[in-house]
């Protein structure tokens, strides 16, 4: 006989809604969604579509009806609970916004649990759009299958960062200044520092050196070295990210 083919299919359109779902719910889509689902993948009533709500994990829905444009869905199932996702933050200095948007974008698929844009002195660009990165991350979870969105912080100064750190979680800081792996190594600092962490990456000109010495001197940062070449600023993030997750993260 003939394999089952898969339910719901590989294929099945995914999107992230921001109200709590739950098996038996009926709810109407419209704007984006509904243009995305009608106009775009073209779904008929029956078709499934999965949804999730960065809550209590992802569902599947069948669509009831179609309008020109809105539709209706109902929630036939979880399909899985919400995931826990690593304790790492990210904390970034903006950069400009197309490889802003990139970084975002990856360190979102690469598993973070948060990220915070950070103002250095050395800084290119003194502000972000929320609005505009919360879309980023929200498109890049829906491509990677994410069930939970990484918290997007507002910006704010590297002093003010430093002032109210919380001791229990380690800051690994890229250190360009270290150009032996010796001094610096990841691994090492990694081993010797389990447990929640963030990773702070400086600006395109590098901090200061009254910065590096003001994140020194915080008691729990360590750091550390990205290799014997300069990388960009979201090089240098998506680098850290991945050794952090491989090492310590959800990758082992």
């Amino acid at each position: 006989m003939p394999a089952t083919p898969a339910w719901p299919p590989r294929s099945t359109p995914r999107l992230f809604v921001d109200v709590p779902l739950s098996v038996g719910l009926e709810m109407g889509l419209d704007g984006a969604h509904a243009h995305y689902l009608i106009k775009v993948m073209r779904l008929k009533v029956g078709e499934a579509v999965k949804l999730f709500d960065d809550r209590s994990g992802e569902y599947l829905a069948v669509i009831s009806a179609v309008g020109k444009r809105d539709l209706m869905l109902e929630i036939k199932g979880l399909l899985r609970p919400r995931e826990t996702v690593p304790d790492l933050w990210l904390c970034c200095a903006p950069i400009k916004r197309d490889r802003m948007s990139f970084m975002i974008e990856k360190a979102t698929e690469l598993g973070v649990a948060k990220i915070i844009p950070v103002q250095t002195t050395r800084s290119v660009v003194d502000k972000v759009n929320p609005e505009k990165l919360r879309a980023t991350i929200i498109e890049a979870s829906e491509q990677c299958e994410r069930t939970a969105l990484p918290c997007l912080y507002p910006m704010v100064k590297l002093p003010q960062l430093l002032a109210t750190w919380q001791a229990n979680r380690h800051l690994f800081f890229a250190d360009e200044r270290l150009h032996s792996l010796e001094d610096g190594s990841f691994r090492t600092a990694l081993t010797n520092h389990p447990g929640p962490a963030a990773i702070l990456i400086g600006p395109e000109g590098g901090f200061t050196d009254a910065e590096n010495d003001a994140v020194r001197a915080l008691p729990c940062t360590t750091p550390i070295s990205l290799g014997p070449r300069i990388l960009r600023a979201e090089t240098a993030a998506l680098a850290a990210i991945s050794v952090w997750m491989a090492l310590s993260g959800d990758w082992k």
